[in-house]
């Protein structure tokens, strides 16, 4: 999974109105201020709730950093979608604005009820 790269399995205009912020988030977690380890598992347990919930569209904000490349959270917040236990859960995920690049707007997959 890699932020702003359009996934397999999501189709064209569903892809754009994520990336252009056109889809509204339903659920919001502010990862400022905390440390790596604490947002991974802030993360972890948002993207859990929200599935379960059947939430479709989330947004993180890790914030942009004080470095040209990033700050710690938003440089590691794509390996943290890709870990085993969440990687299932995350269909796409985008920087929807170029005026607010410290947040990322991920799509989830529908709840499959077995």
């Amino acid at each position: 999974m890699r932020v702003g790269t359009p996934p397999p399995g999501i189709d064209s205009h569903r892809w754009r109105d994520l990336r252009r912020g056109r889809t509204r988030p339903e659920r919001t977690l502010d990862l400022h201020g905390r440390r790596a380890q604490d947002a991974y598992h802030a993360v972890r347990a948002f993207l859990l709730s929200a599935h379960a919930d059947g939430i479709r569209c989330v947004a993180v904000v890790t914030g942009k950093g004080p470095m040209p490349e990033g700050g710690v959270l938003r440089r590691e917040f794509p390996h943290w979608l890709n870990a085993p236990d969440l990687r299932h859960l995350v269909l796409g995920a985008a920087y929807p604005h170029v005026a607010n690049q410290g947040a990322v707007h991920l799509l989830l997959r529908r709840r499959r009820d077995i």
